[in-house]
């Protein structure tokens, strides 16, 4: 049995629930509610998804059946919600530590929406007493009860607008995991390469940096120093006869580029 002696003090959010619900009138209906909220009436309150049902004890053997629901937003509403969450660091440290930012509804209202109810016909409740007219002191205790299990859980009420605590948080942190870890930046895949690349330069050279110079009359052979030559393989007659004749193949190699580069305009 679910029972409050003192019905006391809420956190400001419940107690905007309370006040949204005060506002719509019939004061006298829910001071006899929130009698029946510290005698303890209403026996069990359960949360399947945006409805709430409850059982209220009251003048009859049976106790009351008592349903109530708020307009779920939709997804496409809490994807712009959460997102708007996701950018103010204090709401998403706030909620990931299960408390309730104190400007909240400024998301909401943001989006075009509104956490709270505006009026008595933003929210849907049934009692199956024979008053007539709604609310009823048994929807009303519901009412007030819901308002302490907000205080308790101000997840709570996000679920009567279509959203879980667990959905609501795992959104966010990924939001935050994103934001935090920057997107690499591919790198451009590398290009075949293949020995025919190094004799092929397609760029246009810096003439500044092109100097055409004599020939000195050295060789890369000079410049290299002596082939090493196997003894047991190679005469001493045969050697000098194999760099006599690539010191002159050098040195004609060496003279046909100077000349295309003289005539290569």
């Amino acid at each position: 049995m679910l029972h409050d002696e003192t019905l006391p003090s809420r956190e400001w959010w419940a107690q905007r629930w309370i006040d949204v619900l005060e506002s719509f009138g019939f004061r006298q209906r829910l001071a006899r509610a929130r009698t029946y909220v510290r005698e303890g009436h209403v026996l069990n309150l359960d949360f399947q998804g945006s409805n709430v049902t409850a059982q209220v004890r009251g003048t009859a053997p049976d106790p009351y059946q008592v349903k109530l629901k708020l307009d779920p937003f939709t997804d496409e509403q809490w994807e712009f919600v959460i997102d708007s969450m996701a950018d103010r660091a204090i709401f998403s440290a706030k909620l990931l530590a299960g408390e309730m930012p104190q400007n909240i509804e400024e998301v909401f209202i943001s989006n075009g929406l509104s956490l709270f109810p505006f009026s008595k016909f933003d929210i849907h409740s049934h009692c199956n007493c024979p008053d007539p007219v709604n609310p009823c002191k048994h929807i009303g205790a519901v009412y007030y009860l819901l308002g302490d299990r907000f205080s308790e859980d101000p997840f709570v009420l996000f679920q009567l607008r279509g959203r879980t605590k667990d959905s609501i948080l795992e959104a966010l942190r990924q939001r935050r995991q994103t934001e935090s870890s920057p997107t690499p930046t591919p790198e451009p895949a590398a290009e075949p390469w293949s020995i025919a690349q190094f004799w092929h330069y397609t760029e246009q050279l810096d003439p500044s940096l092109v100097v055409i110079a004599p020939s000195s009359g050295e060789t890369l052979l000079d410049i290299l120093g002596e082939i090493p030559f196997p003894q047991d393989q190679i005469s001493t007659e045969q050697r000098q006869a194999l760099l006599a004749h690539l010191k002159d193949l050098y040195a004609q190699v060496g003279q046909a580029a100077v000349m295309q580069a003289m005539t290569t305009p």
